[in-house]
């Protein structure tokens, strides 16, 4: 018989219900407790926990009738049927999941708290429609949303921020998020206004050529095609510059607002009311406007937000890689053996998994039963797969070989060692807020500065200039904001960036932001990864030495014959060896793997063992012969494999991952310019020494994980070193993110990549001195345009003003003020392009030959 809760009370071995996951589960369970007088029986440790901190809560919906609807009217007891999850479509099991929801006097079930969460936020959005796209769906509850610019404003929900008017961005990012907003927004506004802005700008400069459109009309055109370019496309930037006066922190935005107001509505009264300015404005018969001035500066604006969101959007990629790389679903064991594929966020710490050859790991968890070998390098960077069996630890989101696995699993969503490196990377690249451009650096002071001038101005001339001296006052008060308008200010820093972009390009280095151009030339050391950074990244043959009288090349023959089954990459190396000597292989009819160490065949009616020393001495073969050699080449970072006929040992044979021909010359010209390298790798000590050793390198770090590797990036920050982190795995991710400037390989991976501020197209760290040099020059060339800006500035400001009436009687006019315009814009492009032409070191000049290698110390 059993309790009203589907749990037995008598009959040993009866099946029941588990009132968590709703799983059939034999009364014989170790997983148990007592509740109200009756024994609740679980399938797994986790449904136990979650059952005894809300027990009412499972109760009640196994017991139901005790729920009631939102109307208030008894439920009749358990849901009968399937239904469907109205967020994701998925078929849920009512009397099974946990997550309910009550909306519209109707019951709603769900797959999981997210779009339970999802469904409470916006029911309207679910109830009554099919299921709708999850890129579409509103941010959960309790989303901490942050400023990409000051990542210290942190708030939940969308919004703008306080500080720049930025819109805020999810702290942390999911695969859910959808394109970003404000960029499609501001898209819609460019490209709408651009052929307005080119127009305006076109009758501005030509337009007196136009022999049947008089000077009043084009005027009236200009005002006509300007208004929705101004009012509509830079509405966000005076909504910005507004929130920056109101907040008391005057930044581009507010110089940018001030300025196109002052054009805009300057030339809007010299176009409606030309009579209340004196005969000394008028130039070819009209009031001097500025419409082409107030458009261009809104387009060029739009363009570099366009360009900088674009940017931004990419500062995400690396965690949603990083969160693509998890198995959707697992193989869950049930307790009466039989086998089910659940959604990976419904396993349970505890539950049995199947994983089967091929398929990823799920979650972290124990080897129960079985032999494989495991595919680690996404964590590790080692090329070389790991053997796993019962005890061993297996790590979510790594590949299983070919070998079949039932593991435990003991850790699940937040806590496996993939969610912590994703954490680490948000983590990191929200708390590296961007360089301010030194042009905002000073915006403060000189918005305030501008703003000055232009009220003293106005009362000067008010108060003691000649009559109508308050028409005066207000014609040179709009002057001084005109001139200060930021045309060459906002070009300084972009057009630098830009050109040192396209020339980085040119050699093999590409910039993801402007921060890395500004910081590279501060750097002093470099943390390098070792797999795919100083080495290919894949294993390669290394030797053969054949014993007992066998030629090294019958060695390598008989084994590549019996590797062809394999599809270790140990064996493919060797196999690849083999057809490139062009040896005949023979066929392997009897090939069988041995998990964790080797294989086992007939190739020419010899039966071959191929594998470590301990396929060898478990089948009684002696390799004494050859253990100095062996020893000898594992010193030097070499995996070694024994070859055995007939129980005999006739040769063994090496694969190691090659340092790549560019390493050690890359290693070399750093040091020679005082940098201080630095490697870190998840591979073993005696490797990781063995690389030291050959490059040159002082100082390694073996044995690291990758947040391993972002502490010792952390650590050398806290000492007061500059650090980039070079890498190309997914392991470097934190390291890359947590460095003042990452570098990534070309040749790795897209998380990589994603994470880095750099990347080496050829995969060369000499790429590192190129881009060191190009900084240099870059900095350099943005204080030299903000330097032009600024003086036009000081000139053109206090002209405006009238300094120079009582003495010359010189004021600023239309065509002066258009002239120095143009002229500061026009300095500034010609300078920056110069970098185009700035040279950087070479392959062959970049390093010299001959540097003394230090003696490699070791840290573990």
């Amino acid at each position: 018989m059993s309790d009203d809760h589907g749990n037995a009370q008598a009959g040993e071995g009866a099946v029941i219900k588990d009132p968590v996951c709703g799983m059939n589960v034999d009364s014989t369970s170790a997983h148990h407790t007592q509740y109200a007088g009756r024994t609740i029986h679980f399938c797994s440790s986790g449904c136990l926990t979650k059952f005894e901190a809300k027990p009412e809560h499972y109760i009640s919906k196994d017991n139901a009738p005790q729920p009631k609807s939102c109307c208030g009217h008894q439920a009749s007891g358990p849901v009968p049927g399937i239904v469907t999850d109205p967020v994701c479509g998925m078929q849920v099991d009512p009397n099974a999941t946990e997550f309910h929801a009550d909306h519209a006097c109707q019951t709603f079930h769900f797959c999981s708290q997210r779009c339970q969460d999802k469904f409470v936020a916006d029911p309207s959005a679910y109830h009554g429609k099919k299921p709708v796209d999850q890129t579409m769906a509103p941010a959960a509850p309790g989303t901490i949303y942050t400023c990409p610019m000051h990542p210290e404003v942190r708030q939940e929900g969308p919004g703008t921020c306080p500080i720049c008017g930025m819109a805020l961005e999810p702290e942390m990012p999911s695969l859910e998020d959808e394109d970003n907003p404000e960029l499609r927004d501001f898209s819609h506004r460019f490209w709408w206004t651009l052929p307005l802005t080119l127009i305006v700008l076109v009758l501005a400069m030509f337009g007196h050529r136009f022999s049947g459109l008089s000077t009043t009309a084009r005027t009236w055109v200009e005002l006509v095609l300007t208004t929705p370019v101004v009012l509509w496309a830079g509405w966000p930037f005076f909504e910005r510059c507004v929130q920056s006066i109101r907040n008391r922190s005057p930044n581009m935005w507010t110089l940018i607002g001030i300025g196109v107001a002052a054009a805009f509505g300057y030339s809007v009264v010299a176009t409606v009311a030309p009579g209340v300015f004196p005969d000394s404005f008028r130039e070819h018969g009209r009031v001097g406007v500025y419409f082409e001035a107030a458009a261009v500066i809104i387009s060029l604006t739009l363009l570099g937000q366009l360009l900088e969101l674009r940017a931004r959007s990419k500062t995400s990629a690396a965690i949603k890689a990083l969160l693509g790389l998890t198995p959707k679903t697992a193989r869950r064991i049930k307790a009466d053996g039989g086998e089910e594929d659940i959604p990976l966020e419904h396993v349970h710490v505890g539950d049995h998994l199947r994983v089967r050859p091929g398929e990823k790991v799920p979650v972290d968890g124990t080897v129960i039963e079985g032999r494989s070998s495991v595919d680690e390098s996404m964590l590790t960077g080692e090329p070389m797969p790991v053997s796993k069996s019962v005890g061993d630890r297996l790590i979510g989101a790594t590949l299983n070989g070919t070998g079949s696995l039932v593991m435990r699993a003991d850790q699940v969503g937040a806590e496996t060692v993939l969610s912590r490196i994703v954490q680490l990377v948000a983590q990191a690249q929200r708390s590296r807020a961007p360089m301010q451009r030194m042009a905002d650096k000073v915006a403060y002071w000189f918005v305030l500065a501008v703003v000055a001038v232009a009220i003293a101005t106005f009362f000067a001339w008010g108060l003691f200039g000649p009559e109508p001296s308050w028409t005066w006052a207000v014609l040179n008060a709009v002057s001084v904001l005109i001139i200060a308008c930021p045309c060459a200010l906002g070009l300084a820093t972009p057009m630098s960036i830009m050109v040192a972009t396209g020339r980085a390009a040119q050699a093999g280095v590409l910039f993801r932001d402007a921060e890395a151009i500004e910081q590279f030339r501060t750097l002093d050391t470099v943390v390098v990864d070792k797999t795919g950074t100083l080495t290919e990244g894949r294993p390669a043959f290394k030797t053969v030495r054949g014993v007992a009288e066998t030629a090294d090349e019958e060695v390598l023959r008989l084994a590549a014959s019996l590797d062809q089954g394999s599809e270790h990459p140990l064996a493919e190396a060797i196999v690849t060896e083999a057809r490139a000597r062009e040896l005949k292989l023979s066929a392997a009819p009897d090939f069988d793997s041995i998990t964790g160490s080797g294989v086992q065949g007939t190739v020419d009616g010899r039966n071959l063992l191929l594998g470590n020393r301990s396929l060898m001495d478990r089948n009684g073969v002696s390799v004494a012969e050859v253990a100095e050699d062996a020893e000898r080449l594992r010193g030097e970072g070499a995996s070694v494999m024994f070859l055995a006929a007939d129980g005999h040992l006739i040769g063994l044979l090496a694969v190691a991952d090659p340092i790549k021909p560019s390493a050690r010359p890359a290693v070399a010209a750093l040091q020679s310019r005082g940098m201080r390298v630095v490697m870190a790798t998840g591979d073993g000590a005696t490797t990781a020494r063995a690389v030291a050793r050959e490059l040159g390198i002082a100082e390694f770090h073996g044995e690291v994980t990758p947040e391993d590797k972002a502490v010792l990036v952390q650590k050398l920050k806290s000492e007061g070193h500059r650090v980039a982190m070079a890498g190309d795995g997914i392991n470097d991710a934190p390291a890359l993110a947590s460095a003042d400037v990452g570098i990534a390989m070309g040749t790795g991976t897209d998380v990589a990549m994603s994470s880095s501020q750099v990347t080496l197209v050829k995969g060369d760290l000499r790429g590192i001195l190129r881009a060191r040099a190009l900084s240099e020059a870059t900095v350099q060339n943005m204080r030299q345009n903000l330097s032009f800006a600024f003086l036009y500035n000081a000139i053109g400001v206090p002209i405006a003003a009238g300094v120079l009436y009582p003495f010359f009687g010189l004021l600023l006019s239309p065509m002066i003020a258009a002239l120095a315009m143009s002229l500061s814009s026009f300095s500034v492009v010609a300078n920056a392009l110069r970098l185009a032409r700035t040279n950087l070191p070479d392959d062959a000049t970049s390093f010299r030959p001959g540097t003394s290698a230090s003696t490699p110390r070791a840290t573990t």
